[in-house]
């Protein structure tokens, strides 16, 4: 008997197998779109999925100025932030914040759905969005996927 048959294989950083992928956000539900991409961005879609090491594909994401939200949330929900000054907190809806930069939508509702340590900020750095339907990724030769047909 091969005992080795037995033995988890755990990835690296030098073993991963990242890809590059292009998602386009039109007409997509921002928070089930979000969840989707952040399982393509920790790599949990693999089957040599690691927890503890980035092994998940490089993501673009086109159209990120034509996705929705559900019900009256483009107007009831509320980010706060903090300028660190007394009386420095700001509120910012998603609405006037699609409108200043699609771009921070989704990255904001993103890192929300990573890891909050050192390895959620990598894999925030594996994002890259943009608000209409160019990039500038062309020579990474990224495939495009349909979000509807992962799980």
């Amino acid at each position: 008997m091969d005992t080795l048959s037995y033995k988890s294989i755990s990835v690296n950083k030098a073993t991963a197998q990242k890809e590059w992928v292009v998602v386009d956000a039109t007409d997509m539900v921002l928070g089930r779109m979000g969840s989707k991409v952040a399982k393509l961005l920790r790599g949990k879609y693999k089957p040599s999925f690691t927890p503890h090491v980035d092994c998940g594909d490089n993501v673009i994401i086109i159209n990120a100025d034509k996705v929705k939200l559900t019900g009256n949330k483009w107007s009831d929900r509320i980010y706060l932030s903090y300028t660190g000054y007394p009386g420095g907190q700001r509120e910012m809806t998603p609405a006037r914040l699609l409108e200043k930069s699609p771009e921070k939508l989704i990255k904001k509702v993103l890192k929300g759905m990573l890891p909050k340590n050192r390895l959620g900020a990598k894999l925030l750095g594996n994002l890259y969005v943009f608000a209409g339907a160019e990039h500038n990724m062309e020579a990474q030769k990224p495939k495009v996927i349909d979000l509807n047909a992962l799980k």
